[in-house]
């Protein structure tokens, strides 16, 4: 990569982190962008995130900021990877900054819940419809945490400006880091979104004792909710058996890093919702996207019983053992419908 080449990353999170190490590792000169002045001062100083991302050595072609303009002006890449539900509000502060034949690229996992936007939509509502014509989304199965350590690791990204995914392709990828470009923005997205709900339903499942039978019928059900939800909403039913679908799934339900399982597993464990969520310091996207999922799914007249659950116990409080026994005991079907 020409190391002129300019990028930021809006969110300095695990995962904002690690692209932005990425894009460093490349060549490029990076901004990360944190709306707090310590931690700026802390990365900057000690070349880390200590509180997303410790151990992993931030190059010195990338610094933090949290001035909005110092982020992105000149740039020919940006980044967002904000949690979905903050997003909106934080892309305010930087409409009109961004040049507009820069590639705008959202790593966000989630459904807006007030609006049930997806992450792509909310980049094209705040930053404009210049900007619009640029975005890319980026999802599939990676660990921030194995991607700095140099891991294999394959993803998706997604734009209906095949130029804008090209060129953003071609800015990212490296020798560990491998992205397949595709145009089914609204299927990449809601798969990265909705796997996240079939992680908790995964978590609690392990949290209360069951074994790999069950895990594995949560996974292959799970997916196909999201691929009716997916197909119901305009995306392209083969999307879900990628990276971004079946993928994510995969990990998000079965490694050990997943912010999402771990939240299912402490319920599983009989701990409380406010508890779990008090003690992390990362945001666990499939709470907040249970809720819109579940809107979705009434708003598309789709059928998502183990979403449905989820949102149960996450929401009105129901015990994890009763929604597994009225998983179970639902009204026996075919396998497609």
């Amino acid at each position: 990569m020409d190391s002129a080449k300019k990028a930021a990353v809006i969110g300095a999170g695990a995962w904002g982190t690690a692209l932005a190490w990425a894009m460093a590792a490349n060549g490029a000169s990076v901004k990360l962008w944190t709306r707090k002045p310590e931690a700026v001062a802390l990365i900057n100083s000690e070349r880390e995130n200590r509180l997303y991302l410790p151990g992993a050595h931030l190059p010195e072609n990338l610094a933090a900021t949290s001035d909005e303009t110092a982020a992105v002006s000149g740039c020919d890449i940006v980044i967002v990877a904000i949690p979905t539900q903050f997003m909106r509000k934080a892309l305010a502060g930087f409409a009109g900054l961004i040049p507009e034949d820069a590639i705008i690229v959202s790593a966000s996992k989630g459904v807006e819940n007030e609006t049930l936007a997806l992450p792509v939509d909310i980049i094209s509502q705040t930053l404009g419809e210049k900007i619009a014509g640029n975005v890319c989304c980026l999802s599939g199965p990676s660990f921030a945490r194995e991607l700095v350590n140099k891991l294999p690791t394959a993803a998706t990204l997604a734009s209906k400006n095949e130029t804008a995914a090209r060129t953003a392709q071609k800015f990212i990828s490296s020798g560990f880091f491998r992205l397949y470009v595709h145009r089914d923005v609204t299927g990449v997205e809601l798969g990265g979104a909705l796997k996240n709900v079939i992680a908790i339903a995964a978590g609690i499942s392990d949290g209360l004792g069951f074994g790999h039978n069950t895990r594995a019928a949560l996974i292959t059900r799970g997916l196909m909710e999201i691929r009716r939800l997916g197909v119901a909403m305009g995306a392209e039913a083969e999307t879900f058996s990628g990276l971004s679908g079946m993928g994510d799934l995969v990990l998000t339900c079965t490694g050990d890093l997943s912010r999402n399982r771990t939240v299912g597993v402490r319920l599983g464990q009989g701990e409380t919702l406010s508890a779990i969520q008090a003690s992390m310091t990362a945001v666990a996207e499939g709470v907040a996207t249970s809720l819109s999922a579940f809107r979705l799914a009434e708003k598309h007249n789709v059928d998502t019983p183990i979403v449905t659950e989820v949102f149960k116990v996450l929401y009105e409080n129901k015990s994890p053992k009763q929604a597994v026994a009225d998983l179970m005991g639902r009204e026996l079907k075919s396998e497609f419908y």
